[in-house]
C-alpha cells in the first residue's frame, strides 16, 4: 500500500526541483565529466535524473531502483558493444541513488561497490552539493571501467551513448 507521505512527496517534487540542483551550467560540467572520463576507458556512463517516479510506479508502490532498470533499458544503456554501459540514475522525491552496470562490468565489480559509489554521492547530496556528488560519482565508475575496459594504445574508442544527462 502506497504511503500517503510518498504519494504528497511525489506531487510536490517537479521538475523544478530538478532545475534548481542541476541547473543548466552543472548539466554540461557533468556532462564533460563523462566525456572526460570516458577518454580514459572503453566503457560508457550515463546519467539520469528525475524529479519523481511516474504514477503508475507509485501506484504499486515501486522501489526506484525497478525504475532505474527501466530507465537503463530506455535509454538503451545496455546496449553496448562490450556490455559496460553504467547509469547513475537520480530520483529526487525519495532521494533515491541507482547505479545499474551491464554484464560486462558487473561481472568484475560487484554490487557492494556500486553500492559504496551512491554512499560517495549521497554524502554530497546532504551537503546539497549536487553537481560535486554527481561528479564524485562519475569518477568512481570511470575508475572502475578504466580497470577492467582501460583504452588499448593505438586504438579509438567509439562513444556509443549520449554524454549529456537525460532529465526525465
Amino acid at each position: 500500500m502506497m504511503k500517503f507521505s510518498r504519494l504528497l512527496r511525489h506531487a510536490f517534487t517537479t521538475p523544478l526541483a530538478v532545475r534548481r540542483a542541476f541547473p543548466p551550467s552543472s548539466l554540461a560540467r557533468i556532462t564533460q565529466a563523462i566525456a572526460g572520463s570516458e577518454e580514459r576507458h572503453n566503457g560508457q556512463i550515463r546519467c539520469a535524473i528525475e524529479s519523481a517516479l511516474p504514477w503508475s510506479y507509485l501506484r504499486r508502490d515501486a522501489p526506484a531502483r525497478q525504475r532505474a532498470l527501466m530507465v537503463f533499458s530506455k535509454l538503451r544503456v545496455w546496449d553496448t558493444e562490450r556490455n559496460n554501459g553504467v547509469l547513475i540514475y537520480l530520483e529526487l522525491a525519495d532521494h533515491s541513488i541507482e547505479v545499474v552496470a551491464d554484464r560486462g562490468i558487473a561481472q568484475h565489480v560487484g554490487e557492494p561497490e556500486w553500492k559504496h559509489v551512491c554512499d560517495l554521492m549521497r554524502e554530497h547530496f546532504r551537503r546539497g552539493q549536487f553537481e560535486t556528488g554527481v561528479l564524485a560519482g562519475v569518477d568512481a565508475i570511470g575508475a572502475r571501467l578504466q580497470q577492467h575496459f582501460p583504452v588499448e594504445p593505438g586504438s579509438r574508442r567509439s562513444n556509443e551513448l549520449p554524454d549529456t544527462p537525460a532529465v526525465l
